[in-house]
């Protein structure tokens, strides 16, 4: 298992290593205390998994705030995604960036992502299941996000026309968010 960090703070890529042989391969998807060495800290409480049947399924760009703010591990177990990330966390010096990276059944690669990151996915292919980690439950009143689409963040998405939900669709601009989230501190 190999983990670089990624551009942004915070994010990390995980390269695993298959054992294989005649029969098949092995591959370890967690090691705790790996990931303790490189700082990689959080004790995963659920485990969740996407299935979309459709290439160019669009999900996201979703976060967990304030208290429930979740840490995530994310991998392809069958087919392949564009997976974004995009930086929310306030005062960080890469607020508002994102980064991506291509996550398939077979590169054998997982990217862990921190807290204050929004994140979501499109679908390379049919039939993608994807499983990921988290830190946190799963906490409704202390979801949100960001619009797939958002004109300032100029996510280079490999599809025009995604399949997406009418709650992803209504997900506020970068701008606005940011409005909401200045709003709740105010107000605390």
């Amino acid at each position: 298992m190999i983990i670089q960090p990624c551009k942004l703070q915070g994010v990390y890529e995980i390269i695993l290593q298959p054992k294989q042989d005649h029969r098949g391969h092995f591959t370890r998807i967690y090691d705790q205390k790996i990931f303790q060495e490189h700082g990689l800290t959080g004790e995963w409480i659920q485990e969740n998994r996407s299935f979309s049947a459709k290439k160019g399924t669009l999900r996201g760009l979703h976060l967990q705030h304030g208290i429930y703010a979740e840490t995530k591990l994310v991998r392809a177990a069958r087919g392949g995604i564009f997976d974004v990330f995009v930086d929310l966390r306030p005062g960080s010096p890469t607020y508002g960036q994102w980064d991506s990276i291509l996550l398939t059944e077979n590169n054998h690669r997982m990217v862990y992502i921190g807290k204050g990151f929004a994140h979501g996915f499109c679908t390379l292919t049919d039939d993608c299941e994807i499983v990921y980690k988290t830190d946190q439950p799963y906490a409704p009143q202390h979801e949100g996000g960001v619009i797939w689409n958002d004109e300032s963040l100029r996510i280079t998405w490999p599809i025009l026309k995604p399949i997406i939900s009418e709650r992803d669709l209504s997900l506020p601009s970068l701008d606005e968010f940011k409005r909401i989230q200045q709003q709740k501190t105010k107000e605390r």
